[in-house]
């Protein structure tokens, strides 16, 4: 699917999606995926037409989210002002701001986030900041990747993000490499690791000595990254 405009945002009193607009379409395609809502539309959707549906499938897009919350792991973020989220090893303060809805823009050394009086909760607040993430994520990991290729002696597929578990990045048998977007909170040198380490599996497709070999030619303090982000893992999460 290719999206052609920037990405808009409808609010669904109690959620908000954020609207696709692509050629690839004749109908819309809604989709709850991580809690966060998305609707899909052909080019010349009218935003009343969004709203139409949005409120069409309000009970099954408020249910998916609910499941979403019910099986999150609890978190000690409460997603308020004056919270701290870290970014590429530094922290920002959280500020919330009542309105029409606006992303998560960072302002001033604030992550500054617009919510509507009653989109004042806290999944509506989180899925704002993830989006966020994911998308500096999308930006300077795809960076990252081009700086690093030639070094490695590769020309990886594609590269993505996603949302994984137990795992900084995976590389696929096709040569795409995808990167979970949490990696965003460790310190630039930790992404930088976890880049390289996917592109050497461009070569060698296991963790033999080997492996190990090319990570050391191209990151010679790769070792500290690694028992870094073992040490860190836990506090990489919300």
């Amino acid at each position: 699917m290719v999206a052609l405009h920037t990405p808009e945002y409808r609010d669904g009193h109690g959620f908000i999606a954020e609207v696709i607009r692509t050629n690839r379409l004749k109908t819309a395609d809604i989709r709850v995926e991580e809690g966060a809502v998305s609707i899909a539309v052909p080019i010349e959707t009218p935003p009343e037409k969004i709203d139409e549906l949005l409120s069409a499938k309000r009970q099954w897009i408020k249910h998916k989210i609910t499941l979403h919350k019910e099986m999150s792991p609890a978190s000690d973020k409460q997603f308020i002002s004056g919270e701290a989220f870290a970014y590429l090893g530094r922290n920002y303060r959280l500020k919330v701001e009542r309105g029409s809805f606006a992303p998560v823009r960072l302002v001033n050394g604030r992550l500054l986030v617009t919510v509507p009086e009653d989109g004042n909760q806290p999944h509506i607040i989180r899925n704002a900041v993830v989006r966020w993430y994911k998308r500096q994520a999308e930006q300077k990991l795809t960076e990252k990747v081009k700086r690093f290729a030639p070094i490695v002696g590769v020309l990886p597929s594609k590269v993505s993000v996603k949302t994984f578990k137990s795992r900084w990045g995976s590389c696929t048998a096709k040569g795409d490499l995808e990167f979970n977007w949490q990696i965003m909170m460790a310190p630039n040198r930790m992404v930088d690791y976890v880049v390289i380490h996917e592109l050497c599996h461009l070569l060698r497709h296991d963790h033999s000595p080997e492996f190990w070999q090319e990570m050391l030619r191209v990151m010679p303090d790769y070792q500290q990254c690694r028992e870094w982000l073992k040490l860190n893992a836990q506090q990489l999460v919300f």
